[in-house]
Formats: C-alpha cells, sequence, structure tokens
C-alpha cells in the first residue's frame, strides 16, 4: 500500500504521526483485516472466567464478535459469532453454560468447537425443500481461531500459522504477565465505557507516559505518580509492546521544585477518606503502577493494589468501547478484596484517575478531524532509535506502536529525520 497525500508519515523515526490515519475510512477498514484478521494475536479473556465445560463469553477481535467457550473436555476454543447461513449473530448473551450454540434465526446449531452439528428440515417436508444431498456440514462450521493461553489469559489469532505466542509477546511481556498473573485469579467485576474516538488514539494514550504527570490531577495531587518519580517504560524487541511504570515515594526536592512550575504544582486537594490510600505493597520490585500494552488491543492495569484488564474494542471509525474486567486473587483475605474494590474507582468510566482520558482524546479527536495532512509531534524523550526508556517525560514507546502498525500496513515512512 503507497502512502496517500494526506497519510504521509514524514519521518523514519515516526516522530510525526499524520492525523488522518485517524480519519480515514479506507484505512480503518484495511485495520480491521490486516492487523486484527492478520497475523496478531488479540486478547479473548481469561480462563477464569471460564471455569467450566460448557462455559462461553463473547467477545469481539475488532469489529468482528467472537465466541470463547471451553469445551466437556477442558479444551479452549474461539470462534467467529455469526452464523454461516446467514449471517446472524449466535450468542447475544455475554456469557453463560451451553453444549451447543444455536442461531435465533434458523435454529442452525454448532457444538463447542464451533463445528456445524444441526439444521432443522435440512431434507425438506414431505421430500420438498432442504438442501442438496451433497451439501457437507463440514465445511460449513463459524470460521475458527487459533487459541494459546499464557498464565490464565487468552490469546487468539486469525492467522493460520501465526508467530508463536511467547516469541510475539517477548520476553518483557511474559515476565510481566507472570508478575501479574502469580496465583490464581478471581474477577471481581466489569465495566463498559464508550468513548467517541479513534482506537488508535488510546493507544498512544496507553504509550504515552508523559501525560500522566500533567493531565492526572488526582494521581499528581496524592502522589500516586508524578514525573518526577523513578520511572520509565520496556518493550519487547520489536517495539510493539510497552510496559510504563513508576514507584511512589521516590520523588527528591528538585523534582517537586519542577513540578512548581505547572499548574499542577500547587494542588491543595484533601481527602475525607484517606483509606481510599492505603497501600499494602504485593512486589519486591516496589512497582506501584505499571500500565502494560499489548498490541493490539489489551491493556494490564496495577494502580496500588487495583488490578485490571482492559479490551479495546473498536466500534467504528470514529468510536471504541473499553470493557473493563477487575481482578483480585483467590488466595486474597476479605481486607485485600475490600481494598482493591475501594481502589477501582481510580481507573474506569469515572475513574478518579483515568476519567480524562476519554475527555482528552474525544478533544484531540474532533479536532484533528478536518486537518488531515497536518502531523503529531512525537519527540519527547528524543527522536531517532526506539529503546527502552528510564524515566517518565517520554513519547518514545508511542513510536514503538506505529513502527509495527507501519508495517502491517503497508505505510513506509519516510527517510528524513
Amino acid at each position: 500500500m503507497r502512502n496517500a497525500p494526506d497519510l504521509s508519515f514524514p519521518r523514519a523515526d515516526l516522530s510525526r504521526i499524520p492525523y488522518g490515519v485517524y480519519h480515514d475510512q479506507e484505512t480503518y477498514e484495511r485495520e480491521q483485516e490486516l492487523i486484527f484478521r492478520g497475523p496478531t494475536w488479540s486478547y479473548l479473556g481469561h480462563e477464569a472466567e471460564l471455569p467450566n465445560p460448557g462455559d462461553f463469553l463473547t467477545t469481539y477481535v475488532g469489529e468482528t464478535p467472537v465466541i470463547l467457550n471451553r469445551a466437556q473436555d477442558g479444551a479452549l476454543h474461539a470462534f467467529v459469532n455469526r452464523c454461516a447461513h446467514r449471517g446472524s449473530v449466535v450468542r447475544r448473551e455475554v456469557r453463560g453454560n451451553a453444549r451447543t450454540h444455536t442461531c435465533i434465526y434458523h435454529q442452525w446449531s454448532y457444538n463447542q468447537a464451533g463445528d456445524l452439528t444441526g439444521i432443522p428440515f435440512r431434507n425438506g417436508v414431505k421430500g420438498k425443500g432442504g438442501l442438496a444431498t451433497d451439501f457437507d456440514t463440514a465445511c460449513h462450521g463459524l470460521r475458527k481461531l487459533k487459541v494459546q493461553s499464557l498464565k490464565g489469559v487468552v490469546f487468539g489469532s486469525f492467522a493460520e500459522t501465526p508467530e508463536p505466542l511467547l516469541d510475539y509477546l517477548d520476553a518483557p511481556v511474559v515476565a510481566h504477565l507472570e508478575r501479574l498473573m502469580h496465583s490464581p485469579i478471581r474477577v471481581l467485576g466489569y465495566q463498559r465505557q464508550f468513548i467517541r474516538g479513534n482506537w488508535k488514539l488510546y493507544t498512544d494514550n496507553l504509550r504515552d507516559p508523559y501525560h500522566g504527570g500533567l493531565l492526572h490531577m488526582f494521581q499528581i495531587a496524592f502522589g500516586i505518580a508524578r514525573l518526577s518519580n523513578r520511572g520509565g517504560a520496556m518493550m519487547d524487541r520489536r517495539h510493539r509492546h510497552n510496559i510504563s511504570y513508576t514507584a511512589e515515594g521516590t520523588d527528591s526536592p528538585d523534582g517537586a521544585k519542577a513540578y512548581e512550575q505547572t499548574a499542577r504544582g500547587q494542588a491543595k486537594h484533601q481527602l475525607a477518606d484517606h483509606s481510599l490510600l492505603d497501600m499494602r505493597h504485593e512486589w519486591k520490585d516496589g512497582l506501584t503502577l505499571t500500565i502494560m500494552s499489548i498490541f493490539p488491543n489489551v491493556v494490564f492495569q496495577q494502580i496500588r493494589n487495583s488490578l485490571a484488564i482492559r479490551q479495546i474494542r473498536p466500534k467504528g471509525l470514529d468510536a471504541f468501547e473499553l470493557h473493563w474486567t477487575y481482578y483480585g486473587y483467590q488466595n486474597d483475605d476479605d481486607e485485600m478484596t475490600k481494598l482493591r474494590l475501594r481502589q477501582a474507582n481510580f481507573a474506569g468510566p469515572a475513574g478518579l484517575i483515568s476519567m480524562e482520558d476519554g475527555e482528552a482524546i474525544e478533544l484531540v479527536h474532533r479536532a484533528t478531524a478536518r486537518d488531515r495532512e497536518a502531523h503529531s509531534i512525537v519527540e519527547m524523550g528524543g527522536r531517532g532509535p526506539i529503546h527502552d526508556q528510564d524515566h517518565l517525560v517520554t513519547d518514545v514507546p508511542m513510536r514503538g506502536f506505529w513502527t509495527y502498525y507501519c508495517e502491517l500496513m503497508g505505510f513506509t515512512p519516510g527517510s528524513n529525520m
């Protein structure tokens, strides 16, 4: 695919991103095929949501509806939630338990592996109608995805021969997943958030630790994360995934002075109930906030003791949904569970920290719609090669996302550095 004039990436280091890439319908349609149905591994769910044979949940890969279920033998299967007959959604429930999946429209039925097993009136009635005698049910099941699970986290791919999951994730992401999933988890609840903006504006946001210490007033005021704390960003070897991290309480007097130069430096907010800020130190590395973004559709959040998985579900060019799964560990005591649930208020549609993200994304989406040949400036942290960061004042991981995006989409960034 050659660069259209309004979708040129003028710098090879991707320190300029064209606004048109967030607003071009043809580009969005190609993303559905080349990214979400391409060689990537997308998050589908967690095994803790499917503890029993027959358990299923409905989810999305890009805009494609998908069923994930556990068969009677315990194996996990994923397939497109669209009947082979006339294209109706087969499962409308969010989750449930069933031995078969039956389309409401004409009652075509599928087993737990997505194979077509039942067609009413296949042979017609009184010798009339029905299907041809050579109709082969084996050729008309639901389209299947490859499925792999790591530490209970289930990924799916439409590719016939996808890259091995461990290679796709790479060592830093695998290690961090093992950190977060060190014990069997227990799902505590769900939230959904609808944002009127292009889905890639959210992936930009996730790989930009720079904004967190300026946009999120609650986070700054109560010391949860400041740009002057110890922190940084780790990426996989191809820079397509990112882990931003920080350690609370590692600020310095010089760091505090830096904040005095901003509108955020004079915060005098107080909490009526300080129990919201209670914290148990769970990890020896001392990290109190980690945001891991895995290309293309999932984020793993640790904010103090609040743990959540955020799935990105595009809903057209101009909107996306975030599906939040909050969790703890099965061996948590009652007080820890209560603490995790209190701190679930940090992030989500009305989160004390993250509610500004949705607003910021909508502001950017609206303001860039008519100037598609203009570009964002992605130079915090420096230009040139993309590498891990040992500080938080950086956009570099964002450029890492765009390198893999351009590779999959066929864009060739320019050589002008």
